[in-house]
């Protein structure tokens, strides 16, 4: 029997905590292949940024474990509130390796009508909401989204991932305490992975996270390794039947990882933190190298597989940039749609302002 390393409630590690995980061989090979893909997915669009193709992107290395793991613990109809390296939930619930780039390049096809900065996704089939730049905005809504399923009594739960730089903002206090007192069937997610941008969590606040924010407001408290992707599922797994019992009540979960890229690509993380620290965390924690090991030993993959999935996966992302990079941006008329019923005037007066000057100065051909 596997043993993964999950934490109690008062946020200790439970050692040696022998837990006969309830996921398949096939679910497993799933999480691992949403994995490599994900991590595709980033190494390609963040060269691509690189190139000047895309404006902006931010990967999600080092977190896949404890991203799955919620997602493959959650119903598909839970409400998600993600802040932004959720990728990999997405990619497990369905939404296409095109859907990802059509929003990154801001293409004819995009869902989110080109609106967003990339890697701002959401879907409304998937139960993601659109992900927001300004942190912590997404607490107080998931904590509403999680009320609001609480009265219509529907058996769903909202998960609300955020991160500890995020727990700063105002929002997470107004959030969870409305969550708590309302009992609320939220799971608070906060993937701790030490880094606000540049700014280390020892210079954020004291103490050793965020889980005793959680007992401070009387929430349910879990605190999880953050690169044991099954430990991240039963955490998830436990936090969901909690949530749902006695009539709702949220609960806090507290992922423990490292952020092993960049912040983004506006970010150089070599210039506040030593390459070795990355690669140091990286030996030792990443989710998807130890994911690998559990398949290798218990003969579920091999070399050969894991070579042929990696070319696999990066030549899907290359052809389908090819794919969405020949598509016609979305039409700049849409910023003006889905905000009224009814266009009122200083809209459309805005609207016919924009045209005139494209008339004077149109874009460049693909623009």
């Amino acid at each position: 029997m596997p043993t993964y390393r999950v934490m109690d409630e008062g946020g200790a590690i439970l050692p040696g905590c022998a837990i006969d995980s309830d996921l398949t061989q096939d679910v497993i090979l799933r999480v691992y292949r949403t994995m490599v893909r994900s991590m595709a997915i980033d190494k390609v669009l963040y060269e691509s940024q690189r190139q000047g193709r895309i404006s902006f992107f931010l990967t999600s290395y080092g977190e896949e474990g404890a991203v799955l793991g919620a997602a493959a613990a959650l119903r598909p109809d839970d409400e998600v509130f993600a802040q932004y390296r959720e990728l990999s939930l997405l990619l497990w619930r369905g939404f296409t390796m095109e859907a990802v780039v059509d929003q990154c390049f801001s293409s004819v096809d995009d869902v989110g009508k080109g609106r967003m900065m990339p890697v701002h996704y959401g879907s409304r089939a998937h139960f993601f909401q659109t992900i927001s730049s300004p942190l912590g905005t997404q607490i107080p809504q998931a904590a509403g989204a999680a009320y609001a399923h609480k009265l219509d009594k529907n058996g769903r739960v909202a998960l609300c991932f955020f991160g500890e730089g995020a727990a700063s903002e105002g929002d997470f206090h107004a959030g969870v305490n409305f969550a708590a007192t309302t009992r609320a069937p939220v799971i608070f997610f906060c993937r701790n992975n030490q880094w606000a941008i540049s700014t280390p969590s020892h210079e954020q606040y004291g103490g050793d996270g965020i889980a005793g924010r959680g007992l401070a407001f009387g929430l349910h408290t879990i605190r999880v390794d953050a690169g044991d992707f099954f430990a991240c599922y039963e955490a998830v797994k436990r936090a969901r039947a909690i949530a749902l019992a006695d009539g709702g009540q949220p609960v806090m979960v507290e992922s423990m990882g490292y952020r092993e890229s960049h912040h983004s690509t506006s970010d150089d993380s070599t210039r506040y933190r030593s390459t070795e620290e990355i690669e140091a965390w990286r030996l030792k924690s990443n989710p998807v190298v130890r994911l690998r090991a559990h398949l290798v030993a218990r003969g579920w993959w091999s070399d050969a597989q894991e070579r042929e999935l990696v070319a696999a996966e990066k030549r899907a992302v290359l052809d389908t940039i090819a794919k969405v990079e020949a598509k016609p941006k979305y039409p700049l008329a849409g910023l003006f749609e889905d905000v009224y019923k009814e266009k009122p005037a200083h809209l459309a007066e805005q609207e016919a302002e924009m045209l005139e000057h494209l008339k004077l100065y149109p874009p460049a051909a693909g623009h």
